[in-house]
């Protein structure tokens, strides 16, 4: 096993034409899956893929070998169920709020509504419905959470919008955010976003709710619709690879 590690290309920020140049978290997923050498394999649902890029290419070099051991448990975390994309928006707009500064905060908190619409939608679920885990980033932020909420009213999501902006945009605004936030270690908070993210992703795909998501409707908080004309706020000015 060693002597096979030996020959593992090593992680790095970007794109790599081929191993002997270095690898991203997602090529080295389409090396261990067996596909053609690809950082958008088809052995790991889009959206997920796309976090793992961000995070691959956001933490420093020595957090990013640390990465590796979490490669072999992205493979096959695929499909086409919206409830995914949602997820996983989710997961990161709740994660990165409470953290990021004052002017991302309106952006994320729009997002943290439209992932929690989608998935009321989604499951049948009267509008409105909060979990545990959004009410407590909401409250860490109530004047963006206020302000969210009212363009949220004046706003309409579709599900096409969600998928093709508001959940990309959610992801990509998260890292970002983590990444320019006032914390010890945005590195350690990116890694555990997506070991988190990996987590509900294959709970999901097994058919059973994550233990440590509540994901159930908590008292009568509103959660209006959420979706601007590209989804979730303007794209970040860092240039990330998505």
């Amino acid at each position: 096993m060693d002597k096979h590690l030996e020959h593992m290309p090593v992680l790095s920020r970007g794109r790599h034409r081929n191993p002997k140049r270095g690898a991203c978290f997602m090529e080295l997923a389409s090396y261990l899956a067996g596909e053609r050498w690809s950082d958008h394999p088809a052995c790991t649902h889009p959206l997920l893929a796309a976090l793992a890029r961000l995070v691959n290419d956001n933490v420093n070099d020595e957090n990013r070998a640390a990465l590796v051991p979490l490669v072999p448990s992205i493979i096959g975390l695929t499909g086409d169920d919206l409830r995914v994309d949602a997820r996983i928006a989710l997961r990161c707009a709740t994660t990165a709020l409470p953290v990021a500064a004052a002017e991302r905060q309106l952006a994320l908190a729009v997002s943290v509504l439209a992932a929690e619409e989608m998935l009321a939608r989604l499951d049948g679920a009267p509008p409105g419905r909060l979990s545990e885990a959004s009410r407590r980033a909401l409250d860490e932020v109530p004047h963006a959470s206020e302000q969210a909420r009212r363009f949220s009213r004046a706003a309409k999501i579709t599900e096409k919008g969600f998928r093709r902006y508001a959940a990309p945009n959610a992801v990509q605004l998260a890292v970002v955010g983590i990444v320019q936030a006032c914390v010890n270690d945005p590195d350690a908070l990116l890694r555990r976003l997506l070991e988190e993210t990996i987590a509900d992703c294959a709970a999901m795909m097994h058919g059973t709710t994550p233990a440590h998501e509540a994901m159930t409707a908590h008292g009568s908080t509103a959660a209006p619709p959420a979706d601007g004309p590209a989804g979730v706020g303007a794209a970040p000015e860092a240039a990330v690879r998505v």
